[in-house]
């Protein structure tokens, strides 16, 4: 019977399943201050998911992919997508007061109605190619920079 629950413990045994190929060689090595600000520098720009794979690919000339946000172009472009988002809406808003202009009002109050909007739209127009100049120089100064 004793020998029966030994052999039983031996079949149910828990845990991971070992690895084919364990790492067991370690190295340690120190850094001055100048050399791990370097090397967190480098760790972090790698996008790697820790430590020890980003030295091993370092070591073995394993290609190391760097990823660099711009939050300022991020924010840009985000900021510039919520306008265009606008600018649509104005646009839609636009067709239905004119629809409303020449439906519930004479062609003579219509009229001066829409001069007024016109000079509106004009100062809307000179508002976009502001923005379209202003983000022409954008990427002229930020983000042309990344293919030196």
């Amino acid at each position: 019977m004793m020998m029966e629950n030994q052999e039983n413990k031996k079949q149910h045994k828990g845990g991971r399943n070992p690895k084919k190929d364990p790492s067991i060689h370690r190295y340690v090595f120190r850094l001055t201050d100048q050399e791990n600000a370097k090397f967190l520098s480098l760790f972090e720009t790698s996008g790697a998911d820790n430590k020890a794979h980003f030295i091993t690919s370092v070591l073995f000339e394993k290609q190391i992919k760097t990823v660099k946000l711009d939050m300022a172009g991020m924010d840009y472009y985000m900021r510039l997508t919520t306008l265009y988002g606008q600018f649509r809406a104005v646009g839609v808003n636009y067709n239905q007061v004119v629809k409303i202009l020449y439906r519930n009002f004479s062609e003579k109050k219509a009229a001066a109605y829409l001069f007024k909007l016109e000079k509106q739209t004009i100062q809307l127009a000179q508002l976009c190619r502001d923005i379209a100049q202003l983000t022409a120089e954008f990427e002229l100064k930020h983000l042309k920079k990344e293919e030196k």
